[in-house]
């Protein structure tokens, strides 16, 4: 069975007649709609995804929400996904995007226990870069409005969250090092460190970047542009860091190893640096790093977010509690300042992925998407 929104009125359908309700009976929902798809894997983003404007919208299953999509949220790792490296089985065609906000507007009668036609709700899943997504009713949650700091959470603020929480041994005194810190991971693990009453190092590439962290309460911000980061970590804090918050690989991860305290944890959340290369990988100096690791009795874990799908629902409802209370700062960016304007459309998701890629962002870049024209809702 299957909940739809027809003009001015809630009707249930049997599934079977649910595509010819929606082509024929008045529904509000459109026969087609534009999406992003991946058509070949290749680290290009541009190369790798195709928008394609003339999809049929798709159908929820029983516990599924068709959700309209308002405002996307853009990764560093939908290069990643895009090129195939999460799962190197992966047959192209795929549907690309993470994570969105948007209202419902139809759902199987499972998922009606929960949910209602017209609720606004935070979500991760695969195919966000749609107009319409079609969600397990398990991996979203309510929330009071459609608005884009809610877009934040889902995928960055959980994997702060939850990394922080189970393997980052966080406590009052602590020295934690936070790299790409005001981007839309790094500003959750400044704020959640700082929360734990850690003293909180966050590298960033600018000094509007900089001024955003102390905001948030980052101790010391370092502008890699400005200021060497290990001649900083050295100079500043010669006993070491504890923990290490690391998303940039290469370079940066060696330093971060140098600085890692008796003891310190390194946790990986990605390697931000190699995305677009072929190999996916920057140069790190790993023939010294097991030597590097026994001297200090340290360690370095890699954490990924859907091995930790049993923690995923609570971090999520508390984080997004936490940010409607206004105890989370979510910082968004909408690409006003960028060169051809905020972005708006899926068409503009290309080019918001070429804008983080040249670190301008501050927050979570998030993309608008207005009502269809040929939408009635």
């Amino acid at each position: 069975m299957l909940r739809l929104a027809p003009a001015g009125a809630r009707t249930i359908v049997d599934m079977s007649y649910a595509r010819h309700f929606l082509d024929f009976q008045g529904s509000n929902i459109p026969r087609a709609m534009q999406k992003l798809v991946a058509t070949r894997l290749s680290p290009n983003f541009r190369e790798a995804v195709t928008l394609c404007r003339d999809c049929p919208v798709p159908l929820p299953g029983d516990g599924d929400l068709l959700v309209r999509n308002r405002f996307v949220g853009v990764n560093a790792s939908d290069i990643n996904y895009s090129a195939g490296r999460y799962d190197p089985s992966v047959k192209t065609p795929f549907d690309v995007g993470f994570e969105g906000v948007g209202e419902v507007v139809a759902l199987g009668l499972s998922a009606s226990a929960r949910y209602t036609v017209g609720q606004a709700v935070a979500y991760m899943a695969p195919g966000s870069f749609a107009e319409y997504t079609v969600v397990p009713a398990r991996a979203a949650a309510p929330v009071a409005s459609v608005k884009p700091e809610y877009v934040t959470v889902p995928v960055s603020g959980t994997t702060a969250y939850i990394s922080l929480k189970e393997l980052g041994g966080l406590s009052e005194g602590k020295k934690v090092l936070v790299t790409a810190a005001a981007g839309g991971t790094g500003q959750f693990a400044v704020q959640l460190a700082k929360k734990a009453k850690c003293h909180v190092i966050g590298t960033c590439s600018s000094g509007k970047k900089s001024a955003f962290l102390k905001s948030i309460g980052c101790d010391r911000p370092i502008n890699y542009n400005a200021e060497h980061v290990g001649t900083v970590l050295k100079q500043e804090y010669p006993e070491g860091v504890d923990v290490v918050y690391e998303s940039v690989g290469g370079a940066m991860f060696d330093l971060a190893v140098d600085a890692l305290a008796t003891k310190g944890r390194l946790i990986v959340i990605g390697f931000v640096s190699g995305y677009q290369t072929p190999t996916g990988l920057a140069p790190v100096r790993a023939g010294t790093l097991p030597a590097k690791l026994l001297k200090k009795s340290a360690s370095v874990q890699g954490f990924f977010l859907n091995h930790y799908r049993s923690e995923y629902q609570a971090a999520v409802e508390h984080l997004l509690q936490m940010c409607a209370d206004g105890d989370l700062v979510c910082e968004v960016d909408l690409g006003d300042l960028s060169a051809e304007g905020r972005f708006i459309g899926l068409e503009s998701v290309f080019r918001a992925v070429d804008y983080m890629y040249m670190g301008k962002n501050t927050g979570k870049i998030v993309l608008e998407l207005p009502h269809s024209v040929n939408s009635k809702l």
